[in-house]
């Protein structure tokens, strides 16, 4: 290698290696559709994006997964710019830690792999181990939330300077004209334990005797033992012509969804920042939520300090019960809610906020010297 060539500041020039699902629309997450987003957006302010996509069902990759993970790194010529998604990233990090001795490696992180629910001890030790050692010898770390950005640094003992934040964005959307009969709640999550919707179930039960009707969309098959239970669980509390669920929804039909919805409900156990709430709140749609990880940035505060909703204790099926008959029963906290929705959907930062927020932490990165072993 050419110490000269590698000192040389290169171009505008980023390779983003992303899970080979990114693109799937039976499969919708936030991290999917933030690197999508992210790849289309980043050449409009000046950047050239070669994306990559890595096969192998990560976090748990095959033999194949790996070695094409390999291939992909190898690609670069030294001193390249290269941002992962951590999903990939960090499940390997006998892989990608020694090309960080040659190319400018930033990683970014949706979700830290051990907080996933569900996981044995030991699985969930050996993810995290691999993380840590994967995000020390990254020369950058993006995070979706300050909140996460923080947790990041504590956690695994990074440098601070090395962590930066590119929150989500929201497109403004046409105000959500919702069910104007019977509320209708809604659910946007992947069925896993770590969203909640055990917990929604239950919560409806006890408010049986109020007007409602909850539509669950997301994924049905990244957990079939939970998603079978959960239909187990709406059976036994005879909620199975109110509660529906609905699979995964993309495009037209997820924004019919949101403008069909009187209230999000999001009652997650972790999340690093919840774009689904912002989703919401762009239509002007209120939300209930955990206040749990980045997701009270997401909800945030309208103008004046009103929260959009409600922000509950997470794993307090009580505390939400209680934030739900308080929105069915009282109309004024509804219209509370919706005035506040309405006012923090026209404060919400955009996608080009996100990637310039993205730029800024490859931009320095690239003009640094590369870091040596």
């Amino acid at each position: 290698m050419n110490p000269e060539a590698a000192a040389a500041p290169p171009d505008r020039t980023v390779h983003v290696v992303m899970p080979e699902g990114v693109h799937d629309p039976s499969a919708p997450s936030g991290g999917n559709a933030y690197d999508r987003r992210v790849c289309r957006d980043l050449p409009r302010i000046g950047w050239q994006v070669h994306e990559h996509l890595a096969g192998g069902g990560w976090p748990r990759p095959g033999i194949s997964g790996r070695a094409e993970l390999a291939r992909i790194l190898r690609r670069p010529e030294d001193g390249s710019l290269v941002l992962l998604d951590g999903l990939v990233a960090c499940a390997a990090p006998d892989i990608v830690v020694p090309e960080a001795e040659r190319l400018r490696l930033a990683v970014l992180v949706h979700l830290p792999l051990g907080d996933e629910t569900g996981l044995d001890p030991g699985s969930a030790t050996i993810l995290d181990l691999g993380e840590r050692r994967t995000l020390r010898a990254a020369a950058a770390v993006v995070a979706t939330s300050t909140w996460a950005a923080g947790r990041l640094v504590d956690h695994h003992g990074l440098l601070p300077e090395r962590v930066h934040v590119a929150a989500p964005g929201a497109d403004v959307a046409p105000l959500a004209h919702g069910s104007g009969d019977v509320p209708r709640l809604l659910c946007v999550a992947a069925v896993i334990p770590r969203k909640g919707q055990q917990r929604l179930v239950e919560s409806l039960a006890a408010l049986s005797d109020l007007p409602w009707s909850c539509v669950c969309v997301g994924g049905l098959d990244r957990d079939p033992g939970y998603a079978a239970r959960l239909r187990g669980l709406i059976a036994e509390c005879d909620l199975a012509d109110r509660v529906h669920l609905a699979g995964p929804r993309t495009g037209a039909r997820l924004s019919a969804s949101y403008a069909a919805a009187d209230l999000l409900v999001l009652p997650s156990s972790a999340e690093t920042y919840g774009m689904v709430a912002t989703e919401a709140l762009a239509r002007g749609v209120p939300v209930v939520a955990s206040a749990v990880g980045g997701l009270p940035e997401a909800v945030g505060a309208a103008p004046g300090g009103s929260v959009p909703g409600a922000l509950v204790p997470p794993g307090d099926r009580a505390a939400l019960t209680a934030a739900l008959r308080r929105w069915l029963c009282e109309p004024g906290e509804q219209d509370r809610a919706r005035a506040a929705a309405r006012d923090r959907r026209l404060a919400l930062a955009g996608w080009e906020t996100t990637a310039r927020s993205l730029a800024g932490a490859l931009d320095r990165l690239r003009q640094e010297p590369r870091r040596q072993p």
